[in-house]
């Protein structure tokens, strides 16, 4: 059982020791030695863990996605709350504007794993489960707020765009911070207004 532990916590050195590498190194500039520098380990640890430079570089994004996931599963676990469709959405847009979010390592390899997924059809592929994975959870929400099924899709599809728009805007400039708050606003804001119309309708 220790060794099993041990193993866990060294990956996940590893993993955090990639998103520093990337920081202060970039994509193609972190190699299997400054990860291994950073994480203060051997560069054997590395294959031996994840096969490769590739293997790590794949699980480190994989980690990105699960702190996704678990962030939004955590803030709807502890809501005190009626859990409301629109509730569930401002949810979404909390975590994907959540601090972690936001940190200077974290948004730099969301930025270079965007980049380079344009190359890598592994990378590629990951960021289509991400998509798909977010217009999922947005169209789950509104499709009980929206009965009508295009309108819905229309509107997850439109909210979808305004995070990942919003939150490259905000990850590029030079006063994030204001920025990301800026454009949490906006997204729950538009999200009010699709809940708002269909009201009307």
């Amino acid at each position: 059982m220790a060794r099993v532990g041990t193993e866990k916590l060294r990956k996940q050195e590893l993993i955090q020791a990639t998103i520093k590498s990337i920081e202060n190194h970039g994509f193609q500039g972190t190699t299997i030695l400054t990860i291994s520098r950073q994480a203060n380990m051997s560069a054997g640890i590395i294959s031996h863990y994840f096969g490769s430079k590739q293997g790590l570089i794949l699980a480190t994004i994989r980690h990105l996605l699960e702190e996704l996931k678990q962030g939004l599963l955590q803030q709807i676990a502890s809501c005190e709350q009626p859990l409301t469709p629109e509730l569930r959405l401002q949810m979404i847009v909390d975590t994907n504007f959540a601090c972690f979010q936001q940190s200077t390592s974290v948004t730099r390899t969301w930025l270079c794993f965007w980049a380079q997924a344009l190359h890598d059809p592994e990378l590629a592929r990951l960021q289509a489960v991400n998509s798909k994975r977010l217009l999922r959870n947005l169209l789950y929400s509104y499709r009980q707020i929206i009965p009508n099924k295009e309108r819905a899709v229309l509107a997850a599809s439109m909210t979808a765009a305004m995070i990942d728009g919003l939150w490259l805007r905000s990850s590029l400039s030079q006063t994030s911070v204001d920025e990301f708050k800026q454009a949490e606003i906006l997204c729950k804001q538009f999200i009010s207004s699709q809940c708002q119309l269909e009201k009307i309708l």
